[in-house]
């Protein structure tokens, strides 16, 4: 071989070995990249978002976390805050009835079927009873009523409904304690009474509230709760006092048929989830006939649900013909609810329900020989001449005692 030959044999070798240190693995195109790796561009929720539970996310996203039952958040943080109040105020009940009748539920002059306070320790501790909250006609501030230490049946502890409303009185000498339309939310009745709406809130309204998000499910709690004690007022017998936070769990029920009707085809077997939803509905409403327990807190809790919840509630629309029906839905929906808040706390105030609607007490009310068939206030109470007072038994009527008092 010539030396030329050789030469340009050692110069291709030279240029190969050249070559192969100047390849780098991050070239060949199943190669990790070098330096930092590109990151995807996230568009963060707004404040609003945040609070609603209506963040962007892809749709399909949307419909495969509806189908798992997954929500906007993980944790229901206000259902968790409002069971924790709540149970704190039963548990002062308790107390207070124990302190004034020596037990903590009471079982004198008559038995709380819901295993709990007095009638008037509810009434002292903030149930909704239109007497402390507007001038009754027949049931003045200076009626007397049983004290909240009163065990016996007649009564022989008298006191005016004023002593018994509490807060401080009426100050004026006027019942103006509007606020009986919110506390009555954290009131219950009894042991039963709470066990059932604290199983509700903790498995129905805690699945509502991670799927709206916290703000959206508080709006729709309290002005649920808050409307089905507006309603409960305008109609229900005025010296029948009522609690509980069924109104404002109502309302939840009402989201979760918003979601059904809104995600039908979402649902696994939507139609024995429909019927399921009707055998809870008419249980929740046969509750409504129990004492210190309102159906017309129910109902109205239900249609305030609806409203609020057809506007708050993130409602998926896979087309433009749904979003543009759910988008009327909310435009019709906002003004009617603040129609009927308006409307309804003017004729508490102001009008003679029964006058207007003479029957609605029976939605609430069993008429029965021993309660007068629902017909009066709320309290009967037959006079015991013997005594100079009455003996206070379920009905209607009052009657003017022999001490010159008036009692309910």
């Amino acid at each position: 071989m010539s030396i030329t030959g050789k030469t340009d044999e050692a110069s291709l070798v030279y240029n190969a070995a050249d070559m192969a240190g100047r390849v780098h693995f991050q070239d060949l195109d199943y190669a990790e990249p070098t330096g930092k790796e590109p990151t995807a561009v996230v568009e963060k929720d707004s404040p609003w978002q945040k609070v609603f539970g209506t963040g962007k996310y892809p749709l399909e996203q949307r419909i495969e976390d509806k189908k798992r039952g997954i929500g906007r958040q993980k944790y229901p943080f206000i259902v968790w805050a409002l069971t924790i109040v709540m149970i704190g105020v039963f548990i002062n009940e308790l107390v207070v009835n124990a302190r004034a009748q020596g037990s903590p539920l009471s079982f004198k002059p008559v038995v709380n079927p819901m295993l709990g306070p007095s009638e008037s320790a509810l009434i002292n501790l903030g149930a909704r009873f239109p007497p402390c909250m507007k001038s009754v006609t027949g049931i003045s501030s200076s009626t007397l009523m049983p004290c909240l230490n009163d065990t016996a049946n007649p009564p022989t502890s008298l006191c005016t409904i004023e002593d018994v409303c509490g807060f401080g009185g009426f100050g004026n000498g006027t019942p103006n304690q509007w606020f009986r339309f919110i506390t009555p939310i954290f009131v219950h009745a009894g042991i039963i009474h709470i066990l059932l709406n604290m199983l509700a809130q903790l498995t129905l309204s805690a699945q509502i509230e991670r799927e709206m998000g916290s703000g959206g499910f508080l709006i729709t709690y309290f002005a649920a709760g808050i409307f089905g004690n507006v309603l409960g007022g305008n109609f229900s017998l005025v010296g029948a006092p009522s609690v509980g936070a069924s109104g404002a769990i109502f309302g939840t029920v009402a989201v979760t048929w918003v979601d059904l009707f809104a995600h039908w085809q979402y649902h696994y077997q939507p139609w024995k989830r429909l019927a399921w939803m009707s055998v809870e509905l008419l249980f929740g409403i046969a509750l409504g006939y129990v004492p210190y327990i309102d159906n017309f807190a129910h109902l109205g809790g239900l249609c305030m649900g609806l409203l609020v919840g057809t506007t708050l509630y993130p409602v998926i629309s896979p087309t433009k013909r749904h979003k543009t029906i759910m988008w009327a839905f909310r435009l019709a929906a906002i003004p009617l609810a603040v129609v009927l808040f308006v409307v309804l706390i003017r004729n508490f105030y102001t009008s003679d329900p029964y006058a207007a609607c003479s029957g609605c007490r029976y939605l609430s009310c069993i008429p029965l020989s021993s309660n007068n068939y629902c017909k009066g206030t709320g309290e009967f109470l037959e006079l015991d001449f013997r005594l100079g007072f009455q003996r206070i038994i379920p009905g209607f009527t009052t009657y003017t005692t022999t001490t010159g008092g008036t009692s309910i």
